[in-house]
Parts: C-alpha cells; structure tokens; sequence
C-alpha cells in the first residue's frame, strides 16, 4: 500500500487520486480549499506559495505527484505555479526528512515552439516563445534535478467529462478551424491522463521525461468535421485572417507529438484517438 500525495488536486489531480484509492494507495489531496476532494481522498489544505503552510505534510510519503494549474494567464502566475511552488513543496519534504521514491511533475505540450507541424518527441528540441512553456520548462529541470528521483509527463490537451467546450462550440455552430496552414490539435483524455500518471507510478524506472498524447494528432479541420458529423450539426467553416491569427495566438504553437516512449513502457490507451474520446462524451451527453 502505497502512500502518496497529489499536490494541485484539480480535475486531473482528483480522478487521479479516485483512481489510486482503488489500487489501494493511502492519498492526500493538497490544495488551497480542501473541501471539494472526492471522498477517501485525505485533505491538505495548503498555500503552496506559502512555505509556512506546508510544515504539516504526512510523513513517510512513497510518491509524491505535482499537477498544479496555474491560476491565470498571467506570467506570475505561471511562475508560482510550475515553479516556485513546487521548490517549496521539495523544500518542505527535505526539511521534514521525507524520502520519497517517486516525484511526478505534470508539464505540458506547451513546452515545444515549433510552428510548422512538425514531429516532435521527447528529444525534439524545447524552445517555446511563450512565457507559459518557459515556466514548464524551468519547473521540469527543477524536479528533474531536485533530491528526489524524478519524472515528467508532458500532457497535450486534456478533455473529458466538463471540458467539452469543443463539442459545444460545434452544435452551436460556431466553430472555425484554420484552412491554411493546417493546425495540428495533440489532445488526450483525462482517463488516459490518469491512467498514464498511475502507469509511471508503477513501473518499476521510467524515462525522465514522457509525452502523454493520443494516437493522432490530427489536423483541426479534421476534428471539426467529424464531430459535426457525429452531432448532427452544422459543418465547420473556414476562419478569417482575424480569426485565424487569434487562433494561432491561442494555440502557441503547431506541432504534432509521438506517443511512442509511452506505449513502448507498456501503456495502453483507453481512447486512441479523438473519435473514441469524443464519442463517448457525444453519448453521455445524449
């Protein structure tokens, strides 16, 4: 029985969480309000920008897991986020003599710049113009060079049950996608999140860093105009010069991502591509 702390437990650090209690991990869940944690989950209620609110942390913790969202677009707030809050929580565990033997940071796609669709994986070179991978990229080398063993899995972009915004911009009939030069969307679905979390928590030596991606990083029109198909709705229409340059703003960056070091490791995905993630959420919605 593993006991193991999930610092930033939002809506991926929460199904997380439920997902170890069943494989019978003893969990804590950190975060500024405590209150809302799914049941069996032990709550921490902490500032992790707050060094003086972390001298209570359990002891004896086997694996420790940081999935803190920065609280806004700001670059402050990225930086208290991915970086500095994660110093104080590795602060925190050395003082009080913890050892634990596996420390996850949660990072993201945002960390790669390319711009033209380029193939990336784990090797590829990091050199986002963002301020945003920037701070990932600086709380990735913290972890990995802190005193504990550490890894990172770089997510895409997670949807799921209550982030189906995509789907709803598409029954509306207001969504737009990009006709030239194609963007490429890397997404992946919060159970395959949390089973590729749990899947490095148990293995017995990850890679330093993984990416943790579906199958097809498929174009945006691609995505569009299948799940106006699936919905029954409107097809999608080609953005505008504004429109478009607003997307490229949003989506910083253009590149697809290799899931390859993940599978090889012995992951197996729930939902390999858009069309068996987004189908569910179509008929749960029904």
């Amino acid at each position: 029985m593993a006991r193991t702390l999930i610092a930033g437990c939002g809506y991926l650090g929460s199904a997380l969480g439920v997902r170890l209690l069943a494989e019978s991990h003893t969990v804590w869940g950190l975060r500024r309000r405590a209150g809302s944690l799914p049941a069996g989950l032990r709550a921490i209620e902490a500032d992790l920008s707050i060094p003086s609110t972390l001298r209570e942390l359990p002891g004896e913790l086997d694996f420790v897991v940081y999935a803190v969202a920065p609280g806004g677009p700001d670059e402050p707030l990225y930086r208290a986020a991915c970086v500095d809050g994660l110093r104080n929580l590795l602060e925190a565990l050395r003082a009080s003599g913890q050892h634990p033997s596996r420390l996850l940071y949660v990072s993201s796609t945002g960390v790669y710049g390319q711009e033209k669709g380029e193939w990336v994986d784990e090797a590829s070179p990091t050199e986002p113009s963002h301020f945003s991978g920037r701070r990932l990229l600086e709380g990735e080398a913290l972890a990995l060079g802190g005193p504990f063993p550490a890894h990172v899995l770089r997510l895409g972009g997670i949807y799921g049950p209550r982030r189906a915004s995509l789907l709803e911009r598409v029954r509306s009939g207001r969504a737009v996608y990009r006709a030239s030069p194609p963007r490429y969307l890397n997404r992946i679905h919060l159970a395959d999140c949390v089973g590729a979390l749990a899947h490095l928590l148990a293995i017995p030596d990850p890679a330093p860093v993984t990416l943790g991606v579906d199958d097809d990083p498929a174009d945006e029109r691609t995505v569009l105009q299948w799940m106006a198909g699936a919905l029954g709705a409107p097809p999608p229409r080609a953005a505008g010069p504004e429109e478009a340059e607003a997307a490229v703003k949003r989506g910083r960056g253009n590149k697809r991502c290799r899931n390859a070091r993940l599978k090889a490791s012995g992951y197996r995905f729930l939902h390999p591509t858009f069309r068996e993630g987004y189908r569910e959420l179509i008929e749960s919605m029904s």
